[in-house]
């Protein structure tokens, strides 16, 4: 069976996306926990690229979609949950366990709900907080929490149950996927990714848990919004 070189490049991106979950789980398991978040920064780098690069080349397949899945259930599912694990939650026993081991099946569901609906779903919108921001959101409240020593360990434990579940939520969330910049607005986003990205330089931890943070947010108090606007118009 012939297979195409261009088909490889995608799926060495997502296959570079696992082996830095790996890596992170490595180093949160040594105790190295900022290694570990930037491992998890990288496996998003690299798992964002694949998806690029195959609808770039046109070489998106249905094994791809399977390996990414895969994939993204260890670098974005059990990478953050071990290093929640071993800097959080090992201190609380049993119910540090129990959230770690949540934060992964609710990441498994919102991949496998994803994978059965992609073709239902309007492309502008994801269904669910996507587990890769997820991951990072979780990863930079732990190192926020470790770099500060805040003691708001139980606070994140929370913070990672309430994510598990906006991952499985239906909650809607921006995909960025289709952005139709026109000229008036587009001067004004070169602005704001101007501030963002000198935001992200200066303190890129800080940065990045805010904007991911708000991101998270965002869909839940959409929803909410939408919802109290359902009910009154029933009225």
């Amino acid at each position: 069976m012939k297979i195409k070189f261009a088909y490889l490049i995608p799926n060495f991106f997502t296959a570079l996306s696992v082996f830095f979950g790996v890596m992170s789980i490595i180093a949160a398991s040594q105790g190295k926990y900022e290694k570990a978040f930037i491992y998890i920064v990288f496996s998003l780098i690299a798992d964002g690229l694949d998806g690029r690069v195959a609808r770039l080349t046109n070489t998106t397949s249905k094994f791809g979609v399977e390996f990414d899945s895969l994939a993204d259930i260890v670098a974005f599912g059990v990478a953050p949950a071990m290093l929640l694990f071993f800097a959080i939650g090992e201190h609380y026993g049993r119910f540090g366990a129990l959230v770690s081991g949540l934060y992964v099946v609710f990441g498994a569901i919102r991949l496998a709900r994803f994978n059965v609906t992609t073709n239902e779903n309007d492309p502008r919108y994801f269904i669910g907080l996507p587990i890769p921001t997820a991951a990072v959101v979780l990863g930079s409240w732990v190192m926020l929490d470790v770099s500060y020593s805040s003691g708001f360990d139980i606070l994140i434990l929370i913070g990672a149950l309430f994510l598990g579940l906006i991952m499985v939520s239906n909650f809607r969330y921006p995909s960025f996927k289709k952005i139709d910049l026109n000229k008036n607005i587009a001067l004004k986003v070169l602005i704001v990714i101007i501030i963002i990205a000198s935001f992200i330089y200066l303190y890129p931890v800080e940065a990045i848990s805010t904007i991911l943070t708000l991101y998270a947010f965002y869909g839940v108090f959409r929803g909410i919004r939408g919802y109290i606007k359902v009910i009154k118009a029933k009225r």
